[in-house]
């Protein structure tokens, strides 16, 4: 059984089609101009591919696991060989298990339910929230952040070697940074860990969208991302890794489709009998679309060549990184120094200038779309910014006028295989327009969001 698949662009001069390409929006300034998404550390958009494909299975639609006809074992076959591509894209080994979960915060709070009791969990601060906070239950070793490479595997070694007591343990290490995008020594941490006796999680939020994510070359037990990060829409994530916690583990959510068998005892109460494959953790009526949609993108990226793709990002990278050089008044953020191996995802802050405030007159006066906060890695970023851990502070805009110190959050830009050149190079042009003369309206903060302030005087 098979539904319509939409062919991969495989041209190289310009990026993937990604929905939202030919959005325009409004200035502030007057007229509209093509939305420039850089962003996409947070979410990138959806490949135009993926939304093709989706389309083409919506009018099959049908439940999953749970029926006789046709439409329904469509709908399972299309679920289970989703399952069967992401297990390829990720380089699985033949024992492990793939879960599709909510999300990359999703997959790591599920192996955090499923690691033993005794388990000693390792883990950055350099960390997104997502795979700094689901250890809580856990006994949790923070580790500092490190300023190489060979540190950070040092200070693991350390670590490792100096637990007590000297049990069952796991290290859960980022793939690239969601703020520097510099690359973590991931097979030389995987090393480490595993001579000390203890497994490894990748967290490949950003890293999966950009480089070739493989589970055996890395020697990881398991990895963890996100579909909203990797072109496929919102809702949808994947754990895949090792079987044997998981299977020893409860499920995760009970209900139908985790449970095998379910009985009524003589007393009155349950037995249940839990599934022991990938189903254990997948309770409840499943997300086929958002399953297939990831595996579209799988796809997608794949017949596209990663080697191809990356060559043209570290394109754009250079163009940026060169760009803001040319500023003096920016600091570009990082931990491993400007030689570093990064994905397209740059941080920075601008002297004079609260970030909010000029991540603001980037959208109102240049329609171009950044981020600015502390990108939901809050110790990581005061780390960069010399500010103080106690600092209180949201991933949002802080009450602060341009030229207020300290600096509490920061600006950034982000991109990749969907982004235009163009779209690059107007940004690299508005930082240096803004830098240089100053934004053309005042903002201010309204409502957690800063905005044109249209009661006050254009400066």
């Amino acid at each position: 059984m098979s539904v319509f698949t939409a062919a991969a662009d495989q041209s190289l001069c310009t990026p993937l089609p990604v929905l939202g390409r030919d959005v325009t929006v409004p200035l502030v300034t007057g007229g509209e101009v093509t939305y420039a998404a850089l962003d996409y550390a947070a979410s990138a958009p959806a490949l135009q591919r993926v939304w093709d494909d989706v389309a083409a299975y919506a009018p099959y639609y049908g439940s999953v696991h749970r029926g006789a006809g046709y439409l329904s074992q469509l709908s399972t076959d299309l679920f289970e060989n989703s399952r069967r591509t992401v297990a390829e894209f990720l380089g699985c080994r033949a024992d492990d298990q793939v879960i599709f979960t909510r999300s990359t915060t999703d997959s790591l709070n599920l192996l955090a339910a499923a690691i033993p009791a005794d388990c000693q969990v390792f883990v950055y601060e350099t960390e997104h929230h997502a795979s700094l906070l689901p250890w809580r239950d856990a006994r949790v070793t923070y580790l500092n952040a490190p300023r190489t490479p060979a540190q950070a595997v040092e200070t693991l070694e350390r670590a490792l070697a100096g637990r007590d007591p000297y049990g069952p343990a796991l290290v859960c290490v980022t793939g690239a940074s969601n703020v520097t995008g510099e690359l973590w020594p991931v097979r030389e941490l995987a090393a480490a860990a595993h001579a000390h006796g203890a497994r490894i999680v990748l967290d490949a939020a950003q890293l999966a969208p950009h480089h070739p994510v493989d589970i055996d070359e890395l020697d990881v037990d398991w990895v963890a991302f996100s579909g909203h990060k990797l072109y496929a829409p919102f809702g949808s994530g994947v754990l895949a890794g090792r079987a044997d916690w998981l299977q020893d583990a409860d499920p995760y959510l009970a209900g139908g489709g985790a449970s095998r068998k379910v009985a009524r005892r003589a007393d009155g109460g349950v037995d249940v009998e839990w599934h022991s494959t990938s189903a254990r953790h997948e309770a409840g009526s499943p997300n086929v679309i958002g399953a297939y949609s990831i595996a579209s993108a799988c796809k997608a990226l794949t017949e596209a060549g990663f080697d191809r793709l990356v060559a043209r990002e570290q394109r754009l990278v250079a163009l940026v990184r060169a760009g803001l050089a040319e500023v003096p008044q920016v600091k570009v953020l990082s931990l491993f120094g400007d030689d570093a191996p990064r994905v397209g995802v740059i941080s920075f802050v601008v002297e004079g200038w609260n970030s909010s405030h000029f991540a603001a007159a980037l959208s109102a006066e240049y329609g171009i779309g950044v981020r600015d906060g502390l990108f939901c890695a809050h110790p990581l970023v005061r780390t960069l910014l010399g500010s103080d851990p106690q600092e209180p502070g949201e991933c949002g805009a802080p009450e602060a006028e341009p030229g207020d110190a300290p600096q509490l959050n920061a600006i950034r830009v982000s991109f990749g295989a969907g982004t235009p050149d163009e779209h690059v190079e107007r940004f690299v042009r508005a930082v240096k327009e803004l830098v240089g003369v100053g934004a053309q309206w005042k903002y201010r903060t309204e409502e957690g969001r800063c905005v044109p302030d249209r009661g006050a005087a254009q400066v």
